[in-house]
């Protein structure tokens, strides 16, 4: 931790602007470098008030019906799927793909399971991990989780543009020395963008995965982007178009079985 908050101190500084002198003491550091985690705290306080405040906190669960287009280097492939995506804080996530709903997928817990007519079987490990990395660095889990940790840094960048709208930029550093950089609308502050590097176990270079969200309208009293971009290295792999999302729904003693799911798809 050491190293890195040297580094997320440099930072601060940097981004802050500050034409300090050459014998700047620690303690002017110190200042500096609290004052610009202040204002990034006010940020965030902003972004989450814009959505909903203690209600967007307390969400149990969350729905939303759409459909998904697919990229590749950039390029929309033909057609879109329907589906619908079901999120339980902190670790339940089941997606239904097609009319039929006679294709899901969960991801439980660190497990993640295939359920069609065949029965279920485990996901491949690639598009697990490939899903836990997001969840992991979901905007809920940064501020449900990092944004409480004392330990987790925080550094405000300045004002930035996203999609030609002005919107400050926040990144968190959490204790295990991951980061997740936030784009928030100046005006409306509700969050625009998300992203975060990870490293390929195979090749060892640096990725950036990144969520932007759009066309917020209001679901259920909350503000709800209908249209997530994902990307990957500056390239976009996918667009999920939401038609309506609904929250905190009772879904069902068995919903999250894998098992009771698997019977009712064989039927």
């Amino acid at each position: 931790m050491r190293r890195v908050s040297e580094i997320a101190l440099a930072t601060i500084l940097l981004c802050a602007g500050s034409f300090l002198p050459a014998q700047i003491t620690t303690q002017q550091a110190n200042d500096e470098a609290a004052k610009n985690a202040q204002k990034a705290h006010e940020a965030l306080d902003a972004m989450v008030q814009a959505l909903g405040g203690q209600a967007w906190l307390d969400i149990k669960n969350r729905t939303e019906h759409g459909h998904v287009a697919g990229f590749f280097h950039g390029q929309p492939d033909v057609g879109t799927t329907e589906l619908m995506e079901f999120h339980s804080w902190p670790d339940k996530d089941r997606i239904d793909v097609t009319k039929h709903r006679d294709y899901v997928e969960f991801f439980l817990g660190r497990e993640g399971w295939e359920v069609t007519y065949r029965g279920k079987k485990p996901i491949a490990q690639e598009q697990l991990d490939d899903y836990l990395r997001r969840r992991d660095h979901s905007l809920e889990t940064v501020i449900k989780v990092w944004l409480k940790d004392p330990k987790t840094i925080l550094v405000y960048e300045g004002q930035h543009l996203a999609e030609r709208h002005l919107a400050d930029q926040v990144t968190l550093i959490s204790v295990d020395n991951e980061a997740v950089t936030i784009l928030i609308d100046s005006q409306s502050h509700l969050p625009l963008r998300r992203s975060f590097q990870w490293r390929d176990p195979l090749y060892h270079d640096k990725n950036t995965d990144y969520e932007e969200y759009d066309d917020y309208h209001l679901m259920d009293g909350l503000p709800t982007a209908l249209r997530i971009s994902r990307g990957k290295n500056d390239e976009m792999v996918r667009q999920f178009y939401v038609d309506w999302a609904k929250y905190n729904q009772d879904l069902g003693a068995d919903f999250w079985s894998v098992d009771a799911t698997a019977k009712r798809i064989k039927k």
